[in-house]
C-alpha cells in the first residue's frame, strides 16, 4: 500500500498528532490519486484527511488498551 507510512503503534511512546495527520495525508493521497487536490476537491480531500486521522487515533487507542490489559489469573 503506502510504503512511506510508518507503523505508529509503538509500546514505548504514543503516536503524535503530527504523525497521525501525516499518515492520514499519505493514505488519502494514495487513495485519491491527488498530491494536491484542485480547489473544487479541496474540501472533500481535507475532510477525508480529518476523518482518517480521527479513525486512526481511535484505532491506536483501542489497540493500546487491549495490549496493556492484564489477563485474569
Amino acid at each position: 500500500m503506502c510504503r512511506s507510512i510508518k507503523q505508529l503503534r509503538r509500546h514505548d511512546e504514543p503516536a503524535t498528532d503530527t504523525e497521525l495527520r501525516a499518515a492520514a495525508l499519505q493514505f488519502v493521497r494514495k487513495i485519491s490519486g491527488f498530491r494536491q487536490p484542485s480547489r473544487a476537491n479541496r474540501q472533500a480531500f481535507d475532510a477525508a484527511v480529518d476523518e482518517v486521522t480521527e479513525a486512526s487515533a481511535k484505532l491506536l487507542m483501542a489497540l493500546t488498551q487491549r495490549t496493556t490489559a492484564q489477563a485474569p489469573a
